[in-house]
């Protein structure tokens, strides 16, 4: 896994590192077993302090996205969100609200903002399907 971490977007380095781990497992890039980088090469790749990659691993465990081994290091779960439904709702929801806003000062219309939403989400799922078979 590659993680690409944006000093200049504003975002948090850790909270980087967890929503590109989100986006694996769920792109299907990241498969359930997959091992992550450990703690000290994956800081010392990135030239982040290591508290920060044991961070954004700790909040991985926490949604239940990884599980950690000891002695073994970290692995994606095989379990199903712990996360009720209307909690995952609300966190899709915030991350519309970006893009809503995005759009806006790109001054993208809704209705292209929709097709373009559409066709990204039938390419993730394309992906995803490819990915299954692959």
């Amino acid at each position: 896994m590659r993680f690409d971490i944006n000093v200049k977007s504003g975002k948090p380095a850790y909270l980087q590192v967890v929503d590109q781990v989100r986006a694996a497992v769920a792109s299907g890039a990241a498969k359930v077993g997959d091992s992550l980088p450990s703690i000290r090469p994956l800081a010392e790749e990135l030239r982040l302090n290591r508290n920060t990659i044991a961070k954004a691993y700790t909040e991985l465990e926490r949604q239940g996205v990884i599980s950690t081994e000891a002695g073994r290091g970290c692995f994606i779960s095989g379990t199903t969100s712990p996360l009720r439904k209307d909690a995952r709702i609300k966190l899709v929801i915030a991350e519309i609200d970006h893009a809503v806003v995005q759009a806006h000062h790109q001054q993208i219309g809704r209705d292209e903002f929709v097709r373009l939403a559409t066709e990204r989400y039938d390419a993730f799922k394309q992906r995803r399907s490819d990915a299954d078979k692959g």
